[in-house]
């Protein structure tokens, strides 16, 4: 049985996600939908509140799950007997940057295989960052996530409490 984890944190999942899962599922026995709990970047949601929308999207979809971690993407994969890492590239500048992590990842553990899907089309401008901000600026993301994400997004925008360091997308 060939077990591969994909990982990322998944603030918030979005369809570009789902069409890497999805996709992997049909190329290994199990997904492992791995939600870093402590990455370097702004989050919207907690790691549980990520974990709980993720195991939503995929709950009849009996060759995905989802769990927390935290770590190295290959010392979780040591500990959970998986034998790949899944990882999604949406344009050119992604490739470096997953090129880099495949090698760092590759020399600490050769035992590991990675393997990056292109995204689909369709979602190649997707990302986190990008739905969070057009939701933040009072945007319509309803064709970028699953609807159980976005009345987690509506209301986690709707009182105005929460600001997203917005970059690009108020210009």
């Amino acid at each position: 049985m060939v077990r591969a984890v994909f990982p990322g944190t998944f603030d918030p999942i979005h369809n570009g996600h789902i069409d890497i899962a999805r996709r992997a599922a049909k190329l290994f026995d199990e997904v492992v939908v791995a939600v870093y709990d402590k990455p370097q970047k702004y989050l919207l949601f907690t790691p549980e509140e990520r974990l709980t929308l993720v195991r939503e999207t995929f709950v009849d979809d009996k060759r995905i799950s989802a769990t927390l971690f935290s770590g190295l993407t290959v010392e979780f994969c040591r500990q959970n007997d998986i034998q790949v890492i899944v990882r999604g590239l949406r344009v050119f500048s992604d490739f470096e940057h997953e090129f880099r992590m495949a090698l760092a990842n590759h020399h600490l553990a050769p035992e590991i295989e990675v393997i990056a899907l292109i995204t689909s089309e369709e979602h190649s401008f997707l990302s986190g960052s990008t739905v969070k901000e057009i939701a933040s600026l009072g945007g319509d993301v309803t064709e970028f996530v699953p609807e159980h994400v976005l009345r987690e997004i509506t209301e986690r925008f709707a009182d105005g409490k929460n600001t997203f360091p917005v970059n690009s997308l108020r210009d």
